[in-house]
């Protein structure tokens, strides 16, 4: 993709109202992940066994209330987000990187190779794949480190599909024919001039993966598989908050509002892109 093509993909994208406001958001709730914990005189882990299960607004010390331990649901709640994003990039880059290489490399020597690559992808996305997280979660431990590269290792199927697609398009234009007449090596072809014109759809598929992986996340840690105390991901305060749906509602109520908007502001922001390159690419 070219760079003129590049700068009017983004210039499309900011000029969109829907996904300017969806940006914005996310880029807040991102930052008060990161820098809210450190704005609050409490720490994830105090307990306070003066404002044990208290309701939002009913204590000035704790903005939006506390659980069953008197812990601070605002930091808790952010923190728990940033495990959450911390899962999603890491997986992201793992199945952002193979989904890329793989799909490249298949589409670029195309043939027998190109099918047997294939075929393999069909094979898998055939199984249940997230038995296998569960699978490699249960028989290696809790690891986070773990969990998050195998997640990151069930996502990239579908990316290496659409980056195969987008190389054989690539592969019949006139700078790679002149790159192999040039005498450049196939590696070489493939880094120098087929990645970086397939990366427009990596970065649609990063925005629109990262919701999926915060939601896998947050399933296997309300199963329990997934992070641990003392520890939290916004999956086990959900998690912990269902349990107590009835008396605190707000324990579930909190962390679930600000799942969901994170998750709409991703969606809404993968949209904008997708819509943004597919309409520069057509150009």
């Amino acid at each position: 993709m070219k760079e003129g093509a590049w700068s009017e993909a983004w210039t499309r994208l900011a000029a969109g109202r829907v996904a300017r406001i969806a940006f914005l958001i996310m880029l807040a709730l991102i930052l008060l992940a990161l820098l809210g914990p450190a704005f609050s005189p409490h720490a994830s882990a105090t307990l306070d066994w003066q404002s044990v299960a208290t309701a939002p607004g009913g204590s000035s010390r704790h903005w939006l209330g506390t659980d069953r331990l008197g812990r601070d649901l605002f930091v808790r709640t952010l923190e728990g987000a940033r495990v959450s994003l911390a899962v999603a990039a890491v997986a992201s880059v793992v199945s952002i990187s193979i989904g890329l290489g793989y799909g490249a490399v298949a589409g670029y020597v195309g043939g027998h190779t190109d099918r047997l690559m294939m075929r393999f992808i069909e094979i898998l996305s055939g199984l249940p794949l997230i038995f296998f997280v569960i699978f490699v979660t249960v028989l290696f431990g809790r690891n986070e480190v773990l969990l998050f590269l195998s997640i990151g290792a069930v996502g990239w199927l579908t990316l290496a599909r659409i980056v195969r697609g987008q190389t054989l398009s690539v592969r019949r234009r006139e700078f790679i024919e002149a790159a192999i007449v040039s005498g450049a090596s196939g590696a070489r072809i493939i880094v120098r001039h087929v990645l970086p014109n397939v990366a427009s759809p990596a970065i649609v598929y990063a925005t629109l993966a990262i919701p999926q992986i915060i939601l896998l996340e947050s399933f296997l840690s309300f199963l329990g598989l997934g992070i641990q105390e003392p520890q939290a991901s916004l999956g086990t305060l959900i998690a912990e908050g269902a349990g107590e749906l009835q008396s605190a509602p707000w324990m579930l109520l909190v962390p679930g509002t600000f799942l969901t908007l994170l998750l709409l502001s991703l969606n809404l922001v993968g949209d904008g892109l997708r819509d943004a390159f597919d309409v520069g690419e057509r150009g």
